[in-house]
């Protein structure tokens, strides 16, 4: 378990806990529009809780969030703001922490139906150019199903920096109950897996989906990476909203989060992903920086 490297975790959460204001229809956007500071800020409270990979607040730099209108005309401009202050954060430490370019599900998080393949491209371009200074690693997140993923890999596949895709779980009492692990979009963590591996993705994850289906389908990659003899990291960041998810969006709202999952209980999950095969751990949604340093001085040990 002393390998596993740590990622950051939400970032919704922590800019208000730091007093940004977030509201529809903008969300996380709206904190580079009016307090940057802030977003430095959480990017370096992460590292400082043990976090060696921050993700860049790009998430809701899409049409979806900002509007087709202001996307065009300052959407290039807050992408690369973004960028820079997840690099400064980085730079101002000693040590090697990397930073991650987010490229969030375009139409919407949890929507597979409303995916647009003739589309999407003009959108990851843009994102794609301008977070390219700044970033280590291309991360394709909270993908609901694998079309999305090839979306991704196409956008950046002139790129030289390596990529990683993370899809979100179906996490519904069915897949709770050990149901056999699958995307949102209905298609197999068996499918996504068999994917990535002709996919050059150096890093497989699953992320804000519950904790609870998380161990399951890190068990299916493992397996489908062992049977295909190759090597590709396997990822978890769970999140930690209540009740069901499936019929939300991502960022529809400020989701309630579980009293349950407090950093002792997430960090105990996060060792069984380890066990399972996780190189690769952080948190989404509702995980803060208190639960990044308890996971940090969990799987060190």
């Amino acid at each position: 378990m002393s390998t596993t490297r740590i990622l950051d975790g939400g970032m919704s959460r922590e800019l208000l806990r730091l007093g940004a204001e977030l509201k529809q229809p903008e969300w996380s956007a709206l904190a580079l529009m009016n307090s940057p500071d802030i977003v430095r800020e959480v990017h370096q409270e992460f590292i400082v809780a043990g976090s060696e990979i921050i993700t860049t607040n790009s998430y809701a730099l899409v049409p979806f969030h900002i509007g087709e209108g202001r996307f065009q005309q300052e959407g290039p401009a807050l992408i690369r703001l973004a960028g820079r202050l997840a690099r400064e954060a980085a730079d101002a430490v000693t040590g090697k922490v990397l930073v991650a370019g987010s490229l969030p599900p375009i139409f919407g998080s949890y929507e597979p139906q409303n995916f647009q393949p003739s589309r999407v491209q003009d959108y990851l371009k843009v994102l794609v150019e301008n977070l390219a200074p700044f970033i280590d690693i291309w991360l394709g997140e909270t993908l609901s199903l694998i079309a999305e993923g090839e979306a991704v890999r196409k956008a950046v596949a002139a790129s030289d920096k390596p990529f990683w895709i993370s899809f979100t779980l179906a996490d519904d009492e069915a897949a709770i109950a050990g149901g056999e692990p699958k995307l949102r979009s209905g298609e197999s963590v068996e499918e996504a897996a068999s994917w990535a591996v002709s996919s050059g993705a150096a890093a497989f994850l699953f992320n804000c989906s519950k904790p609870e289906v998380m161990q399951g389908a890190v068990e299916t990659a493992a397996r489908v990476f062992r049977e295909r003899n190759t090597h590709i990291e396997i990822g978890v960041y769970a999140n930690a909203f209540e009740g069901e998810t499936g019929e939300a969006a991502a960022n529809e709202g400020l989701h309630d989060t579980r009293d349950d999952l407090n950093d002792d209980a997430y960090s105990r999950y996060a060792c069984s992903w380890a066990k399972a095969g996780a190189t690769i751990i952080g948190g989404c949604c509702g995980i803060g920086a208190a639960h990044i340093h308890r996971l940090r001085k969990t799987l060190s040990r």
